[in-house]
């Protein structure tokens, strides 16, 4: 039996019709859109409800909040219902079966059972603008120096992948740092990632605070993760300097916040850096302290059931260090010179923490305390500092300059105690007899004023005279020998791999080498 004409024509046209209405979106794609949109979701619908998927506080475990009836992915930002208009934002940092892991940005209290939680952003976030410079923000960008809001914001996500290594160019310029010891001895390039090494009191802070102001670079975003709240005024205020100040970004958490907001400050110290680092512009990165950063995701990772290592170090603390050092450093656009301070603990240089972010790390400034306490400041070791990439980016004349001034102070460290006790015979080490009484003038050079800043074409003139003082008396010191005809200094070895093969300088063999 046949379909009429006009029944024909009727179901032909309601088939039409429902192929052509739109599939209702799955629940991931409501959730997506709401992720992304919410306050235009929230626009769209007025008094409604904004939010389809919502959870409820079931536990609260110490800084750890568990909550319940709502998927969110790991990194996503959420929102508690206190009442009353008010909102408490967290983390998701985990899940367990059906529970979700949050950890809180602020203080818990207020926090009760069945209270309902909300998806909010796919990631934290914070508001950049180009007019940040001279401001004090907190992780979110919102203002701390009682000053407006910025105007035309944009949110920038504080999670981002590094330059890959192949588009990064290769560093080979220095970059001054009005510090003499630093750039004649530990010269630094741009681009470079350094970790400063010290114990509580040692002069990180100052050290900073001498970077900030002498270093030549378009823009200084400085992080404070963790600090007392006294100082951060006193350093912002005293240790830039008002003509600083004018081209400086700072980020802070202080060290009462929660453990969130200080790991967020450093990411989104990092995130500023970049989005000036893309302008085309050099970034100085000042992070204080990796120590502090590295202890408030412990807290977390501890928090969330990881399991402890290392002095109680989690995993997520190791994989977290890496990736963020490793957005700072040179890119196509630009680049960002990041110092990091660790404190170490029991100033011991080779503990845990410290011992795995000198791996990482393009060079190292370790600050002894007992320089510090005979008033020797900046208070940096010669001999346990490192700069990796010092012999890319200086020349090899410069580089054995600053060999020649190290071998005379580890001559002298290695017979310091005979020297101080008055055990040691003038005669017996020619070359030790020429470096005694040049130990005042090395000390000297290596000091330096806080508000004191110098040139590095004055620094190279001044380490040269402090050299041709030593060398003048007659017999050449440790480090400043001739080589012999045929042979090849490590130095020229070094220098020459940079060359091509034909360049490369003869070496006789070792049968016949005499």
């Amino acid at each position: 039996m046949g379909f009429y004409p006009a029944a024909a024509e009727g179901y032909a046209e309601m088939t039409k019709a429902l192929a052509d209405k739109p599939s209702r979106p799955s629940l991931p794609q409501q959730l997506h859109r709401m992720l992304e949109h919410p306050v235009r979701l929230h626009q769209k619908v007025g008094s409604l409800d904004p939010w389809v998927v919502q959870g409820t506080i079931e536990t609260v475990r110490g800084n750890l909040l568990i909550a319940s009836g709502f998927p969110a992915p790991i990194g996503s930002v959420c929102r508690i219902d206190l009442g009353h208009h008010r909102w408490l934002e967290a983390e998701v940092v985990g899940f367990q079966q059906d529970q979700t892991l949050l950890s809180p940005c602020e203080s818990p209290l207020g926090i009760q059972p069945g209270q309902s939680v909300h998806p909010w952003r796919f990631q934290p976030t914070v508001d950049f603008c180009p007019s940040l410079l001279g401001r004090i923000i907190d992780p979110s960008g919102r203002p701390l120096d009682g000053l407006p809001a910025p105007s035309y914001i944009t949110p920038i996500a504080i999670e981002a992948a590094p330059v890959a290594p192949m588009l990064r160019p290769v560093i080979d310029q220095p970059l001054a740092t009005g510090i003499r010891a630093i750039d004649t001895l530990q010269t630094i390039g741009r681009g470079q990632r350094v970790g400063i090494l010290a114990g509580a009191g040692v002069g990180k802070t100052t050290l900073l605070g001498m970077l900030a102001r002498g270093v030549q670079a378009d823009v200084v975003v400085i992080g404070l993760i963790g600090e007392r709240g006294r100082e951060v005024k006193e350093f912002l205020q005293q240790d830039l300097g008002v003509n600083s100040q004018q081209r400086v970004v700072s980020v802070v958490a202080t060290s009462d916040q929660s453990a969130c907001q200080r790991v967020r400050a450093a990411k989104s110290a990092t995130a500023i850096a970049e989005q000036y680092r893309d302008q085309g512009k050099h970034v100085l990165l000042l992070i204080d302290s990796l120590t502090r950063l590295a202890m408030a995701q412990r807290e977390i990772g501890l928090a969330a059931g990881e399991i402890p290592m290392a002095r109680g170090y989690p995993p997520s603390v190791l994989s977290m260090l890496p990736a963020l050092l490793e957005r700072a450093g040179t890119s196509p656009r630009g680049t960002i010179t990041a110092f990091y301070t660790v404190l170490i603990e029991g100033d011991d240089p080779n503990e845990p923490l410290a011992d795995h972010l000198r791996s990482l790390l393009d060079g190292v400034l370790l600050l002894d305390r007992s320089l510090a306490a005979r008033g020797h400041f900046p208070a940096i070791d010669p001999l346990k500092s490192l700069s990796r990439l010092m012999d890319s980016v200086v020349s090899p004349e410069k580089m054995a300059l600053a060999q020649r001034l190290r071998a005379a102070i580890a001559l002298y460290k290695d017979h310091e105690d005979l020297i101080q006790m008055g055990a040691y015979s003038p005669g017996s080490n020619p070359a030790l007899d020429l470096v005694v009484p040049m130990e005042p003038l090395w000390n000297r050079f290596l000091q330096q004023g806080r508000n004191e800043s110098f040139s590095m074409e004055e620094s190279w003139r001044q380490l040269q005279q402090l050299i041709d003082s030593l060398e003048q008396q007659g017999a050449p010191i440790p480090g400043s020998f001739e080589p012999r005809p045929g042979s090849a200094t490590q130095q020229d070895l070094r220098w020459s791999r940079r060359l091509p093969p034909d360049a490369w300088p003869e070496l006789p063999d070792r049968e016949s080498a005499p």
